[in-house]
C-alpha cells in the first residue's frame, strides 16, 4: 500500500479535498493507494505549513519507504512565511527548505527523498474552485439568476481581491454567510473534480494529474 499524506491549511480545505475527490480517492484505494488530507495547527496555518512542513515531510519520507508527502497551501496571501508572489516562488521555497532540512540531518539518499515530496498550491486560494462550481453555486445558495461577476479563468482571481472575499460577497448579496467548513464541501461535493481541473489549469489540474497518475 502506497500512502499519500496530503497537508493543506486548514479544516475547510481538508473537508473540501475529500468531498469533491471522493470519486478519486475510491479509485486509488482500490488500486492499492491510501490519500490521507491533514490540516496544519491553528494559528498562522499558510506560515505553519509552509516554513515547518518541509522537516516534517523529511521525517517522514525517511522514515516510511512507501509514503509521499504533499503540500499544498494558498498562494494568498503573498510573502507569507517567505518571499514570494507565484507558485514557482511558493514551491521553490518550501522545496528549498526541504533541501536543507535533508543537509541539516545528514541524510545521503536526498534526491531519493525529494522525488517523493511534491508541492502544489490554491492559486489563489480553496475558493477558486467555488467561483469555477458555477452550478452548484447557484443551486446550494438557491441563486439560480446567479450571474458570473468575477472574472475568467478563476485562478487569475488575485490577490488585490483574492476568491474567498468573492464568494464571501456572493453571500452577503445573498442574504447568507460565507462558512468554509460548511459551505466549501457542499458545493465541491456536488462537483466534478474533472471539470474543476480543466477550468483550473493553472495549479489545481496538475494536482489532479498527480493523482491520477499514482
Amino acid at each position: 500500500m502506497t500512502r499519500v499524506i496530503v497537508y493543506v491549511e486548514g479544516p475547510s480545505d481538508k473537508a473540501a479535498m475529500e468531498a469533491l475527490l471522493e470519486p478519486l480517492l475510491g479509485s486509488l484505494r482500490s488500486r492499492g493507494v491510501a490519500v490521507d488530507f491533514f490540516e496544519t495547527a491553528s494559528g498562522d496555518r499558510k506560515k505553519s505549513l509552509v516554513l515547518k512542513t518541509p522537516e516534517r515531510a523529511v521525517n517522514i519520507l525517511h522514515n516510511q519507504p512507501g509514503s509521499i508527502v504533499v503540500a499544498i497551501p494558498d498562494l494568498y496571501p503573498k510573502n507569507h512565511g517567505f518571499e514570494h508572489e507565484t507558485p514557482h516562488e511558493l514551491a521553490d521555497g518550501i522545496l528549498d527548505r526541504f533541501r536543507a532540512a535533508v543537509q541539516r540531518k545528514g541524510l545521503g539518499n536526498g534526491l531519493s527523498l525529494e522525488a517523493r515530496f511534491k508541492v502544489f498550491c490554491f492559486k489563489h486560494d480553496l475558493e477558486a474552485l467555488i467561483l469555477a462550481s458555477e452550478d452548484s453555486l447557484r443551486t446550494h445558495l438557491r441563486a439560480p439568476g446567479l450571474k458570473r461577476s468575477w472574472k475568467l479563468p478563476v485562478e487569475d482571481v488575485d490577490h488585490g481581491h483574492p476568491p474567498k472575499r468573492v464568494v464571501e460577497e456572493i453571500f452577503r448579496e445573498h442574504g447568507q454567510k460565507y462558512r468554509d467548513t460548511v459551505d466549501a464541501p457542499l458545493i465541491l461535493g456536488a462537483s466534478s473534480y474533472l471539470d474543476l481541473a480543466e477550468a483550473c489549469p493553472q495549479c489545481f489540474r496538475p494536482f489532479i494529474d498527480f493523482l491520477a497518475s499514482l
